[in-house]
C-alpha cells in the first residue's frame, strides 16, 4: 500500500527523566518538513512518544481534516519498546504511557491507516539531530 505521509520521530532526554525534546520530519510527497520542540522535564519514553503524538497530529493538520480520512501514514520511530507496545507485543503497565497510548490510538482514527515500524538510530538521522539541536538550544539557555 503507498503511503501518503511517512513520519520519521524522535524524542529523548538528558537524564532519565531530564530535559527533553522531540524531533519529526513529515514527509508528503516532495514536501519535507521538521519540527523540533522543547518538552522540559521527562523521561525518554515519555518524550518518544509525544514526537509521535505531535507527528500525527501535525500530519492531520498539514493533510486536512477530510483529506486525512483517505490518508494513510506510515510512523518510523527507533523505540523499539514504544513500537512494539502500539502493535501490541508489549504491555504497557506504566499508567501515564497508558494515557499516551490511548492519545495515539484516537489520532489513528483520523487516518485511513496508521501503521508503526521500528527503525536502528542510523536511519532516523534527521529526527534524531532535531532532538539534539533543540536540547542544545535549551542548554546554552540555562548557562
Amino acid at each position: 500500500m503507498k503511503h501518503d505521509v511517512v513520519i520519521h520521530c524522535d524524542g529523548g532526554s538528558r537524564g532519565n527523566p531530564g530535559p527533553a525534546a522531540i524531533g519529526v520530519v513529515i514527509q508528503q510527497g516532495s514536501k519535507t518538513k521538521k519540527y523540533g520542540e522543547y518538552l522540559g522535564e521527562k523521561t525518554n519514553n515519555e518524550a518518544e512518544y509525544e514526537a509521535l503524538i505531535f507527528g500525527l497530529k501535525k500530519a492531520k493538520q498539514l493533510v486536512g481534516k477530510k483529506k486525512a480520512k483517505m490518508t494513510a501514514v506510515k510512523c518510523f520511530a527507533d523505540s523499539e519498546l514504544v513500537v512494539k507496545q502500539l502493535d501490541h507485543e508489549y504491555k504497557i503497565k506504566e499508567q501515564r504511557i497508558q494515557k499516551y497510548f490511548i492519545e495515539i490510538w484516537n489520532l489513528m482514527l483520523d487516518f485511513k491507516q496508521v501503521s508503526f515500524r521500528h527503525v536502528k538510530r542510523e536511519l532516523n538521522k534527521q529526527a534524531d539531530a532535531l532532538v539534539n539541536e533543540e536540547l542544545d538550544r535549551q542548554g546554552s539557555k540555562l548557562l
